[in-house]
C-alpha cells in the first residue's frame, strides 16, 4: 500500500466516504488521508457534509406544511 497522493486522494473522495472502492484503493486514500492534514479535512468537510444531509434527509415536513405545499400546487395545476 502506498501514498496514492492528493490528486488521486481528492478525485475518490466521496467513492472512498461511500466505501465504492476497491481494497487496494482504499486503503491507499486511508494512507494518503493519514499523512495529509489538507485532504483529511476535506475528508471530514465532505463526510460532515454527507451526514447532515442524510439525517435532513430523514425529517419530515410538519403535516400542515405538506397540505399547504400540495394544495398550492393543485391550484397551480389547475391554472395552467
Amino acid at each position: 500500500m502506498t501514498d496514492c497522493g492528493c490528486e488521486k486522494a481528492r478525485r475518490d473522495l466521496e467513492e472512498y466516504l461511500r466505501n465504492e472502492v476497491c481494497k487496494t484503493q482504499h486503503a491507499d486514500i486511508k494512507d494518503h488521508l493519514e499523512s495529509c492534514p489538507d485532504c483529511r479535512d476535506e475528508a471530514l468537510v465532505a463526510r460532515t457534509l454527507t451526514d447532515v444531509l442524510a439525517r435532513a434527509c430523514k425529517e419530515a415536513a410538519p403535516e400542515e406544511l405538506r397540505d399547504q405545499v400540495l394544495s398550492r400546487l393543485r391550484a397551480v395545476q389547475a391554472t395552467h
